[in-house]
């Protein structure tokens, strides 16, 4: 088989290379390991899909931290607001929630693959499905893709294959060989904005509660780390917005850490800790009737505040008036400093991204192609770049998936 473009992963920036990289006239494949694509656009934003956020590029550059600069053409090229565009203009109605994310108004993510892989169809855009590409080998007329028994021939090549985060949906890391084979340098693949794991019992029994904002503070290898954000407690530990931040600014912390860390979490981050004692002894100055459990539940689900006031020694109906000095103070330090023994996280097993991939220094942000190698080009979380929860991650995606697209379709005219 013969093509002009031909894009290894039909994820997020893969689908989106396709759509680009076919409106430019030239003929396009994409092979993908699964079934069918877009399997992870399915599972993000809890199966709502957080499309982007709606921010300027200076605000997501500086979101993207240490790739922002990296990125910033690529944002350019194609913004968050030209991909709330893009989607409208396929028929995805949109609407931004709290703090700016950017979701389809069906709540649905398929909504968003569709839409995607409609298009990428009405382009005539090859998919081949169910094929493991087992190499990438350059020749002086571009390239040869091995992909089981279909061999593909191809000018230009975008390996949009993922990380290595939730390998159950197909992200296994083979990006990183064939660019390695390649010639690119690998930074070390580290799982990022995920659950934490702890052994604590009493997680247990308030499973699926959710608290809207916390702070979660630990000191890790001797870095201070603290992130803010909801959070919800799992089966297994923490999970939600907040932990998955903390996740990523600790990730390297993380990944090499040895037995257990104490992680510190105010459970009432809007307040300090003086406002807050302040509250409960206004609260029981003028209702001191008012039960310990009532006042508490007004900042916190009432599951979660019947559990902080029983490891207090408190009994729930205590009225506030009669709530001794010693366990006051006790109630206020649990609140706003409880001490979580974190034994592990949730890896790349259930990691929203992964940190690390392939060198950035060796590919070019104004276009996407390797350095190294001319015609292969990258799109997407197999290079080393990510960014926080709020539908930035998706936005990279998007973004570097259009570029490489753009400049692979016009690789091939170049050669013609």
């Amino acid at each position: 088989m013969d093509f002009d473009v031909c894009i290894v992963g039909g994820g997020a920036a893969g689908l989106m290379a396709s759509v680009f990289a076919a409106q430019s006239g030239v003929s396009v494949a994409v092979v993908e390991s699964n079934t069918s694509v877009g399997r992870k656009i399915l599972i993000t934003g809890g199966g709502r899909c957080n499309i982007t956020h709606d921010g300027s590029i200076d605000h997501f550059v500086r979101a993207f931290d240490f790739c922002g600069r990296f990125l910033k053409h690529s944002l350019y090229e194609f913004s968050p607001a030209d991909a709330v565009e893009f989607f409208e203009g396929l028929g995805v109605k949109t609407k931004i929630e709290k703090d700016g994310l950017v979701f389809p108004k069906s709540d649905k993510a398929a909504t968003v693959k569709n839409a995607l892989l409609e298009k990428a169809l009405s382009l005539g855009v090859k998919f081949i499905y169910g094929r493991t590409v087992e190499s990438i080998v350059k020749d002086e007329d571009g390239f040869i893709v091995t992909a089981q028994a279909d061999i593909i021939e191809s000018k230009s090549v975008i390996i949009a294959t993922g990380g290595k985060s939730w390998p159950v949906l197909g992200s296994t890391g083979d990006g990183y060989r064939f660019a390695k084979q390649l010639g690119h340098g690998i930074v070390e693949p580290i799982p990022a904005l995920m659950g934490l794991v702890s052994g604590q019992q009493w997680f247990k029994k308030l499973q699926g509660v959710a608290v809207p904002e916390v702070k979660l503070s630990a000191k890790i290898s001797g870095k201070k780390i603290s992130a803010v954000g909801p959070m919800i407690f799992t089966d297994k530990g923490l999970g939600g917005p907040g932990v998955f931040e903390f996740t990523r600014f600790a990730a390297e912390q993380l990944a090499g850490m040895k037995g257990t860390i104490e992680v510190s979490i105010d459970l009432v981050a809007g307040q300090n800790e003086d406002e807050f004692r302040d509250a409960l002894m206004s609260a029981g100055s003028e209702n001191p009737r008012k039960k310990v459990l009532s006042f508490l539940s007004g900042f916190v689900p009432a599951r979660l505040a019947g559990e902080m006031i029983s490891q207090c020694d408190i009994d729930e109906d205590t009225p506030l008036g009669q709530l001794a000095k010693k366990k006051r103070t006790r109630l206020v330090a649990k609140v706003k400093q409880l001490k979580v023994s974190v034994s592990g996280t949730t890896g790349f097993r259930q990691a929203t991204i992964t940190r690390g991939g392939v060198d950035t220094k060796q590919i070019d942000p104004k276009t996407m192609e390797s350095k190294i190698c001319p015609g292969l080009f990258f799109a997407g979380e197999v290079m080393n770049v990510d960014g926080p929860c709020g539908g930035y991650n998706l936005q990279i995606a998007w973004s570097t998936g259009v570029l490489a697209g753009k400049c692979a379709a016009h690789k091939k005219s170049d050669r013609t």
